[in-house]
């Protein structure tokens, strides 16, 4: 049976007591081992599970601090990666038939710069066919469920991290983020979840290196375990043309004097509508905000409610341009969501597409003031609690009604402003004593100054606790 004060450790704190060799990393490795085993039957957050890898990897890595080598960051932490993510010499799916015997010559970027800093993967996670939708359920693995509910969603597309996370199988998992892959299970599992910057993460997992919605990000329980695996992960690196040439300074935690922070709220984008539970619970992490000194002041960026519907076109073309020729071959193994995505790419013209840029310039130009007047903006992650675990992605229905936009997601759009880093930290529970996570937008290439006031945000709400599985 898996100790769970050590499997709800934080990851800073098994690096440190790896270093002091007061925990063996076999422990922390024999210990996930033993919690996938227990609740992955439930979950199914794992679609791989490398056991006897892990444990050698884990006997190597205890010999390392015995010889007082030279330790990574991660040394000895067990992690998880998306299987989204190449591994040499492990088959990698993208949750499709059309992969499903795809074997990785070599590692993705962000699964070797995890292993160059300690880490220890001991699995991939589950996610649909080609990360596309907005839960996670692939017709290869089938549906992840919820820790907190077994018949909710994680969300998605990085679901299997999200459960993975939440359950205490590991401390940190990768995601991938295009359209709030990463901050939709984290909010709905109750977690910590980062989209950095563009580029701050090299990402070189695509067919193409130019894409511009698509960033790697961690999956975590705590802010500071965030900047740690943002510490380890971030570039430069030559593997990414678009990676961010100066790292920035996460060597050591930092949480913001809120007396100097000013907060921008808004609950409603200017068009969503959100659940009142919701927002009462993100309305009270303002209120703890300015209880602790910060600054707050309600705005509203003025969004439409189409913006979502053209991040779409850019979802469309860039699955019809990836995966679009796997059809002829494999339609009847495909799911019935992706074929639509990549019908709806191929038919679309190129002047509709390049003329997405107006609805991101536009977009830009509303929050840009209310970046340059206020440190941080703050919203909600999602206006729902998760949905149905049964429930397909691709079709929760967006709507406008009554001049307000019906979507549970609010975290695509912030894909169209690509180098501003998003994070959602989780600040309390729904009506159906659901995790809530508030949504913190970030001045453009400054993840570090978000992660500081992510951290502070997490030390003056109440924390959720465990999940109950």
């Amino acid at each position: 049976m898996a100790d769970l004060d050590l499997a709800f450790l934080p990851a800073v704190e098994m690096a440190r007591v790896v270093a002091t060799g007061e925990v063996s990393p076999v422990e922390l490795v024999d210990n996930a081992l033993d919690r996938i085993d227990e609740v992955d039957g439930e979950l199914n957050a794992f679609c791989f599970v490398w056991d006897e890898e892990a444990r050698e990897q884990a006997r190597t890595a205890a010999d390392q601090v015995a010889n007082g080598d030279s330790l990574g960051r991660l040394h000895g932490v067990p992690v998880a990666l998306k299987d989204t993510t190449p591994t040499a010499g492990h088959t990698t799916t993208l949750g499709s038939h059309v992969f499903e015997d795809w074997v990785p010559a070599v590692d993705g970027t962000i699964a070797r710069k995890l292993r160059e800093a300690g880490a220890i993967v001991v699995g991939k996670t589950t996610t649909p066919e080609f990360a596309h939708a907005l839960t996670t359920e692939s017709p290869l693995w089938g549906i992840t469920r919820n820790p907190w509910a077994l018949d909710r969603t994680t969300g998605g597309s990085s679901g299997g991290s999200g459960a993975a996370v939440a359950a205490g199988c590991v401390p940190l998992a990768e995601g991938s983020d295009m359209g709030g892959s990463v901050r939709i299970p984290s909010a709905w599992c109750g977690i910590v979840g980062l989209k950095p910057g563009l580029g701050r993460i090299p990402m070189d997992v695509l067919p193409g290196l130019f894409d511009t919605i698509s960033h790697h990000g961690p999956l975590a329980r705590c802010v500071d375990d965030a900047r740690l695996f943002l510490h380890a992960t971030q570039g430069p690196d030559e593997a990414d043309i678009l990676s961010q040439p100066a790292p920035l300074d996460l060597a050591t935690p930092r949480s913001a004097d809120l007396s100097t922070v000013r907060v921008a709220l808004t609950i409603d984008l200017g068009c969503w509508a959100v659940d009142p539970t919701i927002e009462a619970v993100v309305r009270a992490a303002a209120a703890a905000l300015a209880d602790a000194g910060a600054t707050v002041t309600e705005v509203s960026p003025g969004f439409l409610g189409n913006e979502e519907a053209e991040w779409n076109k850019l979802w469309e073309v860039f699955m019809a341009a990836y995966y679009g020729e796997h059809v002829a071959e494999h339609a009847d193994r495909m799911t019935a969501d992706v074929l639509g995505l990549i019908e709806r790419g191929n038919a679309m013209s190129a002047v509709d597409y390049k003329q997405v840029e107006f609805t991101r310039t536009r977009m830009w130009k509303q929050v840009s003031p209310i970046l340059q007047a206020h440190d941080v903006l703050l919203c909600p992650t999602m206006a729902t609690g998760p949905v149905q675990a049964s429930v397909p992605g691709e079709r929760i229905a967006s709507r406008m009604e009554g001049g307000r936009f019906h979507s549970p997601d609010m975290t695509a759009i912030w894909n169209m402003i690509s180098p501003c880093p998003v994070l959602t930290v989780p600040c309390g529970l729904d009506g159906d004593g659901l995790p809530v996570g508030a949504q913190l937008v970030g001045q453009r290439w400054r993840s570090d100054e978000l992660l500081a006031i992510g951290a502070a945000l997490e030390s003056v709400v109440v924390p959720i606790g465990r999940p109950p599985i």
